[in-house]
């Protein structure tokens, strides 16, 4: 009880929290989905639209690895499995989960997780070894990536960010004995 007293920031019940997790993973999904098909329509492969100078570039490549380029091609098998186990897991830890930030954290790994699994589906060479569409270039000496690249760094660091403050999914905090054996909220 007092654990759920002491729960840090906003928490939602039932369908709300799940609501917002697939609302956050659906837009992350079709924004991912509609930006790749615009690079692809509209920019040709390997080649450069310089937006600012060298620092921010529009180009089209096609990446066999992980986010920013990790792995390599003979990783896209692995990295497809991967991707269906996050998007298993989040989909089965939804059941439990209360808290507003963990809802959003887990909303854009969702949607980054279910976007480059898209394209690792459906894209050539072929079924599940497909390429993710990278597009957005930071310099040239920054990995090229894409909206659900973004997502998922963006969710991964709010996960951390909600695990260091010590909210759980539930969005209760973690709580801890002092030397009496009272419990205090970790702080």
């Amino acid at each position: 009880m007092r654990a759920v007293q002491a729960a840090g920031g906003k928490t939602l019940t039932g369908r709300r929290q799940l609501g917002l997790l697939l609302g956050i993973a659906t837009f992350v999904l079709a924004v991912d989905i509609v930006s790749k098909a615009m690079v692809t329509a509209h920019i040709r492969e390997y080649s450069e639209i310089h937006l600012i100078g060298n620092v921010l570039m529009l180009t089209d490549q096609r990446n066999g690895g992980a986010a920013f380029s990790l792995g390599g091609p003979s990783m896209t098998i692995v990295f497809t499995a991967i991707a269906v186990g996050v998007v298993t897991y989040i989909l089965r830890a939804a059941r439990k989960l209360r808290s507003l930030g963990w809802a959003v954290a887990l909303g854009l790994l969702l949607g980054g997780a279910t976007g480059n699994l898209v394209d690792r589906i459906f894209r050539a060479p072929g079924l599940f070894r497909g390429e993710v569409v990278d597009w957005i270039m930071v310099t040239r000496f920054y990995p090229v990536f894409n909206l659900a690249d973004s997502a998922i760094c963006c969710g991964g660091v709010l996960i951390a960010l909600l695990a260091l403050r010590g909210i759980r999914l539930d969005g209760t905090r973690v709580m801890h004995a002092d030397a009496d054996g009272d419990e205090e909220l970790d702080r």
